[in-house]
């Protein structure tokens, strides 16, 4: 291989001219590969409330659509939100994260009270899912009365959000 000297207004083209991994200590990550690296970030909020008495899971109006790049991506999903048990004496919530139709993550039974009428609580819920697919993919969140008395998911206009992170596989 021939080594060639550039003139003072000549630049050498990177990204067909160089391969391999630049060093940590010349501005590269010093990684080989991409496994690992968060390829995009897919987040949604709502401050709208959903009061339900509903013992079966119902939308709580807070989704959002990712399309992995690759099959052997992870999505990690994430959600925070603060919801109110109202009642008295022991009423519980559930939360639970779908994939589309398919349920990949839950909290039950959270959010007991003690005598006192309605308690706001602040929930997180994460999983690292792998989905397989390229295709776009609807994360969303749904909530229920674990007793049939009122739950309100999303309350006091707080931000409840959800986010999704695209991990190379």
């Amino acid at each position: 291989m021939a080594i060639t000297r550039l003139g003072p207004n000549q630049s050498v083209n990177l990204a067909s001219n160089v391969t391999g991994t630049l060093p940590a200590a010349n501005g590269g990550s010093g990684r080989t590969a991409v496994t690992g690296n968060v390829l995009q970030i897919v987040s949604a909020s709502t401050t709208s409330s959903v009061a339900t008495t509903s013992t079966s899971y119902v939308d709580i109006n807070l989704s959002l659509n990712i399309t992995p790049s690759a099959t052997s991506s992870k999505i990690f999903v994430t959600y925070t939100g603060s919801n109110e048990t109202n009642g008295t004496g022991g009423n519980k919530l559930s939360l639970q994260m779908l994939r589309d139709s398919t349920q990949i993550a839950d909290a039950t039974g959270i959010g007991s009270l003690g005598s006192e009428n309605g308690i706001v609580i602040s929930n997180a819920l994460s999983v690292l899912d792998s989905p397989s697919t390229t295709s776009q993919i609807t994360y969303k969140m749904q909530g229920k009365s674990d007793d049939g008395t009122v739950m309100v998911f999303n309350i006091n206009g707080d931000k409840t959000t959800i986010t999704a992170f695209e991990i190379a596989g």
